[in-house]
């Protein structure tokens, strides 16, 4: 495994971290539907968070959130309906959820220093194609 995969893994796993520190049960990491991947799948209650996870080993939070372009949003979206369509109606029968949210965790590592986490919630809507990578203000997305 690379060293851009180890960094990514690594983000992923403290996102989760964090996730079910909060109560969140992750249902999938790394879930893929041929080229296109889902970081995390988690749920609580009666949300179904499909998040999407940028680590970085330099720059600041904010770079690792500019990556989240209007195009990886859409691949995203695309995978989420994939899991949906396969692992949506299993999943269904033991945490019903009603809504599905996009999320974004971005995770900054810097060398002797505890990793910084930056967690958006409702980062986008699905369909939403407006310039920029997430709204942080209003309901679709507030930086925590």
């Amino acid at each position: 495994m690379g060293h851009r995969m180890r960094t990514g893994r690594r983000g992923e796993a403290l996102a989760a971290e964090m996730l079910e520190g909060k109560g969140w049960t992750v249902l999938a990491r790394c879930w893929r539907d041929g080229p296109r991947e889902l970081d995390l799948v988690a749920v609580r209650s009666d949300t179904l968070l499909f998040v999407e996870v940028k680590t970085r080993r330099g720059g600041t939070l904010g770079d690792a959130l500019a990556a989240v372009t209007p195009a990886k949003r859409r691949e995203v979206e695309r995978a989420a309906a994939g899991w949906l369509r396969t692992e949506g109606v299993r999943i269904r029968a033991t945490h019903p959820f009603r809504r599905v949210r996009f999320d974004v965790v971005a995770v900054h590592l810097l060398p002797g220093v505890e990793p910084a986490l930056a967690w958006v919630e409702g980062a986008w809507v699905r369909g939403d194609r407006e310039s920029g990578w997430v709204r942080q203000d209003g309901p679709a997305g507030r930086a925590r």
